[in-house]
């Protein structure tokens, strides 16, 4: 293999990036460098960098990426409304691009020739990871551990650790693969692999059991202003203690998980579990928002800008034009919505209890069913003639009617 001066690697202390230090040295030569994105994951981050140190790492990078991630990157998937396949809240994936521009950013500022990553052959964050290091530095050499070395399996990698004297949080015994930020937690692998098996209890490290949760529901408020969260129960917050204190209340109540066989990028379906707390409760909020102050044409446009946003997101698409068009439809549409959802937790579930917005299009004096000056109810048959129409010349020129006549007739003769 053709040898490197230096190269930047996505460290999280994980399994594949635990082994992957001595792994590069061996194969590769050159300095390693370890970059840990913290984007809220709450480890122990000095012990993972310690840990970098002990494998072999000649520098290690502790960036802090939260306030960021929060602000910049979660908050604007939230107001897009993008849900993949109608489950998946895109925790892992909206966590790459700004973990991956980071990596990026350390390389060229160290004078680095290569990028390395953990993902496996398999997955989807390959693709995320690479499209970012394409989008900002092409030039620089990608190297990818699992596309190349020997080992075959989470297993071989394990012995490998142990051989190397590295300790790894995954055994032979509960081989699961984790992610970690301040939006979510995933799980995927082992038992999970067979999607007819239920998610061991202990598996989970961010919700109670549902049916443990406490037996008295608990009312919240989410405050927004110009598009953004704002305030809990009427406190502000900033971003990121906002969306840890959502974390807890929700996750206390069973709030937020999520078992989904999705179809992959690469090709193949896989079956992961999520941990999504607070982001459950800020979709939930968010979608009652649009629900008030979005009109009719507005709203389901928006619905199918969802689904295209949440791909591009699970894609690893985010450093694009068209996400970036996207934004700027998003922004012109909700950025300046204010208002304030009341929610209730129970036992795993959500319901909406109460919702106000600045610019609501909700009149109480049109919808209602009492008596009331502002809506005549005979324009109705106008409109419904003219909506109609269509439908009308339809029958005339198809002689539906003869047709319900005829087929009448048969009936009766049968």
């Amino acid at each position: 293999m053709m040898g490197v001066k230096r190269t930047v690697l996505a460290y999280s202390g994980g399994l594949d990036t635990s082994v992957i230090i001595p792994w590069l040295k061996e194969h590769y030569g050159g300095e390693v460098i370890a970059m840990i994105a913290d984007v809220g994951q709450n480890e122990d981050l000095a012990a993972i960098k310690a840990k970098a140190e002990a494998s072999g790492a000649d520098r290690v990078f502790v960036e802090d990426l939260r306030e960021e991630f929060v602000r910049d990157f979660v908050f604007p998937m939230l107001r897009s409304g993008a849900v993949y396949e109608g489950k998946y809240l895109l925790g892992t994936s909206i966590a790459r691009p700004i973990i991956a521009r980071r990596q990026v950013e350390i390389a060229l500022e160290t004078g680095a020739d290569a990028l390395a990553h953990g993902c496996t052959g398999k997955g989807n964050d390959q693709v995320r990871f690479e499209l970012t290091y394409k989008a900002f530095a092409p030039h620089l050499r990608v190297i990818a551990p699992w596309r190349e070395w020997e080992f075959r399996s989470r297993d071989e990698e394990i012995e490998y650790a142990k051989k190397h004297g590295i300790p790894v949080p995954v055994t032979h015994e509960k081989p699961y693969s984790m992610d970690s930020n301040i939006w979510h937690t995933s799980y995927e692998g082992g038992i999970l692999e067979d999607p007819w098996n239920a998610p061991p209890e202990d598996m989970f490290l961010r919700t109670v059991a549902p049916e443990k949760a406490p037996d008295q529901p608990e009312d919240i408020e989410i405050g927004f202003e110009n598009g953004t969260p704002v305030s809990v129960n009427g406190e502000r917050l900033a971003p990121v203690p906002l969306l840890a204190r959502l974390n807890e209340i929700a996750g206390r109540h069973g709030v937020g998980r999520v078992d989904i066989v999705e179809n992959r990028l690469v090709g193949m379906k896989s079956r992961g579990v999520y941990e999504t707390p607070g982001g459950t409760l800020l979709y939930t909020a968010w979608r009652e928002l649009e629900y008030l102050t979005l009109d009719r044409e507005a709203f389901h446009f928006k619905e199918m800008v969802a689904i295209k946003y949440a791909e591009l997101v699970y894609y690893g698409l985010w450093w694009t034009p068209l996400r970036e068009a996207l934004d700027s439809f998003v922004t012109r549409l909700v950025g300046d919505l204010s208002g304030t959802v009341r929610l209730r937790l129970y036992k795993g579930g959500v319901t909406i209890l109460g919702r106000r917005a600045e610019r609501s299009l909700y009149r109480t004096d049109l919808a209602t069913f009492a008596a009331d000056d502002v809506y005549r109810q005979a324009d109705a048959a106008g409109f419904i003639n003219l909506f109609g129409l269509p439908l009308a010349v339809q029958a005339q020129a198809y002689g539906r009617a003869r047709q319900l006549v005829d087929k009448a007739c048969d009936t009766k003769s049968e």
